[in-house]
This record gives structure tokens, C-alpha cells and sequence, in this order.
């Protein structure tokens, strides 16, 4: 008897692995045949026409149009220029499929046979050219064919599907602002959120489904260091706001080194330093610019609480005027905790991509960098939602030597591998987190 048991499970595990490993051909010819048709002149237009962080109106109106003309329900201006697009299908699970659709503010020099040549008058009033030097035209692309194809395949899903364009990635606010303003309440509540980033760090048509951290937190600081001026010659009369910030600096740096466990990822650089007019003076302020990045909720607090504490008590250390004391800036804006993914969902994530990719375009690699993504606010703690963000590759061959680095002017992905394997492999994944009940 033990020995049949031990056949059965043998035969079972079997037939698991080769169901795992089915490829659903129907699909894949479909996303090929609809990017020739429609994706890709699509993609065409949102790479030549990118807007900036918070002006998204013509990318909006544009993907308000095409998510209606697939027969979805569509809200737009929500949380500025979002776009929520609700599709229900019988009872089941709620799964949001998100895309962020901002471009940043660069002048194009990637030599793509369709570069961006488009200028826009930023928040702060300065005209400047824009680029999607962050793969979000890729993103958005993909969100309209993953729509086109859940839609089509009704009958392999059921449940209720909250699509969402967000603005303002670049500047982190997005997100949180769709949030405010009632992504949540407002529309179906998710039971799963999903999304994928395209990275020219990866060979086009791979995936990376991470099972943790994806993401880093990310949080600009500001920090007024205070003095007494005068004259460089007479430094005895004054209280040295260069000479605070320089030991601020260095002490900041044992946050890392010393506060943090060594295998827990966190960094606290300091960007800018701003102070004095001249050679002999000695100002009476230098503002410092410094970002914080960590992978946890506990050390980013650590982190944070830290500088306050260090700008402060090395200021009264160096004798500086209660009165004086440095001021300590967090911004309510650019900031946001670690994105950490369910590690249950993106195993299945991961399961069902492996049977529509294969093994060979499914990897298994370490996170580089500390890069920071919004999408983090869709999973966080207290809103209950289980929330994967994958990567997908989008190296084109002519570059596997010098992969060019997002933000940069000369950032270039291929676009039909980026977005036909977004596509499939967010489809293959909300069908599984959607599955019908046998």
C-alpha cells in the first residue's frame, strides 16, 4: 500500500509539473497578433508624446479611450489624472492590475527610430523636453493589451478586475494620491494588486518575480544647519554652520555602519550641500539634500529618527544656540516605504508564469540596487492587500554590453519583447489569482 501511495504521489507530482509547464499557445498568438495590430503603434504614439509627473491629461484621455472602447467602466481624475477601469465577472476575488504612465524631464538621445521630441511646461513653470526614460509608455502599453485579452477570455477568470493608469511615479505621489482619494473606497476593493516594471538591467523577454523585497523605501530629507556668520578671519566670534554640517556628514554615515544589522539593506546619502557666498565669509546657514533608502519598515524608522538625532546633538556638541539648532525636513511628498511582496502571492505569480514562459525566461537573481517604486502603497500594511510587482526585461541585443541605466537620456528597451511578455505574463498570473472555482 505505501508503495502504490508513493507511486500515486510520484504520478501526481508529475502530471503537476507537466500542467505547470503548458503553454498556452492560443494566448501568446494572440498578444503577438495584437501587438502588430495595435499595440505597437500605440506604444508608437505614448513614447513620442510623454508628459510629465502630474500633467498626464493627454495620456489619461488616451487611455480612458481605449479602456472604454473594451467595454470597461472608466473613472478618470482620480487622484489627479489616474484612470480607474472596473470589469466585473461573476463572484470571485477583486485583482487591481496597475500601470504608471508619467515620462521624466530629459531630452532624448537614446537613437530609437521614434524619439521624443516633445517639450513641456513643468510644475515649476520652466518649459523643458520629456522622455520616457523609465519604460512607463511600456507599462501603459501593456496594461491596454492585458485589458483587451482578460477581456476576451472572460470565461478563464472570474471575479472583478480594477485596472488603474497612475500619475506621478517619478515623484512618488501618485499612488498615495489615488489612495486619498478613494481608490479604495470608492471602486471594488483589491483582495490582490499587481504590476510589472520594465528594467533595461535584464535580457528582453525575462522575468524576475521577486518573493520579497522588490523595492526600497525612499525618503528625501532636508536639513537646515544653522549658525552665527561672519568674518573667515575671525572665526572665534562666529558659530561655523560649514563646520557643523561637515561633522553632521560624517556622523550621519555610522547610521549605516554602526545602528543597522550589516545584512539589512539601508543607505543615507547626502546629495547636495548648499552654503556661503564667498572666500572669507561665514554663513550663517547650509542647507543639506540627503536621501534614505532601507527594506524595512523598522529601519527605515531608524534611519529617519536617527538624523533627527544626529543633526541635533552634533550642533549642541559644537556649541550651537538652542535657538540655532539645525531643522530637520522630512518631505510629505517624496517618500515612500519599501515594497515588499506577498511572498505567497508571488509564488503563485511566479508558478504560473513559469508554465506560459519556461524555465529559461523565469529567473532567479539578486536585487540590485536600492531603487524605490509608489506601488509600495498598494500593499502597505494597513490597507490588507496582498501586492506583487515583478520585472520584466527589456535589454534590446544591440546593447547587452553597455545596457543603458534608467533616467538617462540614452535609455532604450525593445519594445514588442517588453510588452507582449508583460502582457502574457500578467494575464497567465490574474487568470490564476482569478481562477473559477472547480
Amino acid at each position: 500500500m505505501r508503495i502504490h501511495t508513493q507511486l500515486a504521489g510520484m504520478v501526481m507530482a508529475g502530471l503537476m509539473a507537466t500542467a505547470a509547464q503548458a503553454q498556452d499557445a492560443d494566448l501568446r498568438a494572440a498578444v503577438a497578433a495584437d501587438y502588430d495590430t495595435n499595440l505597437a503603434p500605440l506604444f508608437d504614439h505614448f513614447h513620442r508624446h510623454p508628459e510629465l509627473s502630474g500633467l498626464e491629461v493627454e495620456t489619461a484621455a488616451r487611455m480612458a479611450r481605449e479602456l472604454k472602447a473594451l467595454g470597461y467602466q472608466v473613472t478618470e481624475n482620480v487622484g489627479g489624472h489616474g484612470v480607474v477601469a472596473v470589469l466585473e465577472n461573476g463572484s470571485g476575488k477583486t485583482l487591481l492590475i496597475r500601470a504608471d504612465m508619467d515620462g521624466l524631464p530629459i531630452e532624448e538621445r537614446s537613437g530609437a527610430p521614434n524619439p521624443s521630441v516633445h517639450r513641456q511646461v513643468d510644475r515649476d513653470g520652466v518649459e523643458k523636453f520629456v522622455m520616457h526614460a523609465c519604460g512607463h509608455d511600456t507599462h501603459i502599453t501593456a496594461l491596454i493589451g492585458t485589458a483587451r485579452q482578460l477581456m476576451a477570455r472572460k470565461d478563464n477568470w472570474s471575479g472583478t478586475l480594477v485596472l488603474i493608469a497612475q500619475p506621478a511615479e517619478e515623484r512618488v505621489e501618485g499612488a498615495r494620491a489615488m489612495i486619498a482619494d478613494g481608490l479604495y473606497t470608492r471602486f471594488p476593493k483589491p483582495d490582490y494588486a499587481i504590476g510589472f516594471h520594465v528594467t533595461s538591467g535584464l535580457k528582453s523577454g525575462a522575468v524576475w518575480v521577486p518573493p520579497a523585497i522588490a523595492y526600497s523605501s525612499a525618503d528625501s530629507v532636508d536639513i537646515k544647519v544653522r549658525g552665527v556668520g561672519g568674518h573667515g578671519a575671525s572665526p572665534h566670534m562666529t558659530v561655523d554652520p560649514v563646520v557643523t554640517s561637515a561633522q553632521i556628514i560624517t556622523a550621519l554615515q555610522t547610521l549605516r555602519s554602526r545602528e543597522v544589522d550589516p545584512l539589512q539593506g539601508a543607505v543615507v546619502t547626502v546629495g547636495a550641500i548648499h552654503g556661503g557666498t564667498k572666500h572669507n565669509i561665514i554663513p550663517e546657514e547650509v542647507n543639506l539634500q540627503l536621501t534614505v533608502r532601507s527594506d524595512s519598515y523598522a529601519v527605515r524608522d531608524r534611519l529617519l529618527d536617527g538624523i533627527d538625532r544626529i543633526a541635533l546633538n552634533t550642533a549642541r556638541a559644537l556649541n550651537v544656540p538652542e535657538d540655532r539648532l539645525p531643522i530637520v525636513v522630512r518631505s510629505p511628498t517624496e517618500s515612500t516605504p519599501p515594497t515588499i511582496n506577498d511572498t505567497e502571492t508571488a509564488a503563485t505569480m511566479r508558478q504560473a508564469i513559469l508554465g506560459q514562459l519556461g524555465q529559461e525566461r523565469v529567473l532567479d537573481i539578486t536585487r540590485q540596487g536600492m531603487g524605490a517604486e509608489d506601488f509600495a502603497f498598494y500593499g502597505a500594511p494597513e490597507h490588507g492587500v496582498k501586492a506583487v510587482i515583478f520585472a520584466v526585461g527589456g535589454l534590446p541585443e544591440d546593447l547587452a554590453d553597455n545596457p543603458p541605466p534608467h533616467h538617462s537620456p540614452l535609455f532604450r528597451i525593445d519594445p514588442r519583447a517588453s510588452i507582449t511578455t508583460g502582457v502574457e505574463a500578467t494575464v497567465v498570473s490574474a487568470e490564476r489569482l482569478l481562477a473559477r472555482a472547480s
